[in-house]
């Protein structure tokens, strides 16, 4: 029995999300510009987090004194310190993309502005601010002396910040972690009807007499 089949094709129109995928895949020098909106949170935290150690850490070195003074010392460099890794961390990533030494995608990835590396420095520092809060505080229960109300105060301080940070950078790396899944998603999806969508109708011989008769 005869049968008459009508294809009908559509092109498949490509998202403007993997259209831009498509063209930063093709541009080295826009690989360091990938995600803009996490790229800038990124930076506004680093830039705040070096301001606020940076200042605390100065701000307890200026008050240490002879007589009293060894765990500002302490805490205020270590403040300090870490100011100056996440400055350093922020300057290296500006200085290779200024140089355009790094070809490779992978390496990227993990020294632009938002990157891996960025949040599991930012985890670090927040550790390290919860161990220094964390110390002041056993100390500061043990001691007995006229620095003790100081030396719980910074260490409440130095907890709470160090575990808003770490909380706040785990929740970023889980929601970033959703997001990427489903943009996974979305572009298998968009692979596995690659090309075109056929539309396939199937018209048999006896269904045109039948129309033609009611027709008569």
């Amino acid at each position: 029995m005869a049968h008459l089949q009508i294809y009908q094709q559509r092109p498949l129109q490509l998202e403007p999300a993997l259209f831009h995928q498509r063209v930063l895949d093709e541009q080295i020098e826009l690989w360091w510009f990938r995600q803009p909106r996490q790229s800038l949170l990124c930076y506004c935290t680093s830039v705040a987090l070096i301001l606020g150690l940076g200042f605390g850490g100065v701000g307890l070195l200026f008050t240490t004194s002879s007589l009293s003074g060894e765990w500002r010392l302490a805490v205020g460099t270590a403040l300090c310190l870490l100011s100056l890794v996440v400055l350093l961390k922020q300057l290296l990533s500006s200085a290779i993309q200024d140089m355009n030494c790094v070809r490779s995608r992978r390496r990227i990835d993990q020294l632009r502005s938002g990157g891996r590396a960025d949040p599991a420095l930012l985890l670090a520092v927040g550790s390290t601010v919860c161990l220094c809060g964390t110390v002041l505080l056993c100390l500061g229960s043990v001691h007995r002396d006229r620095d003790r109300r100081d030396m719980l105060l910074c260490g409440v301080g130095l907890l709470s910040a160090g575990a808003a940070l770490t909380l706040a950078v785990g929740l970023f790396c889980i929601f970033m972690l959703f997001k990427r899944r489903q943009r996974t998603h979305r572009a298998h999806r968009v692979q596995t009807l690659s090309g075109q969508t056929v539309q396939v109708f199937s018209v048999s011989s006896r269904d045109m007499s039948s129309s033609r008769t009611s027709l008569i």
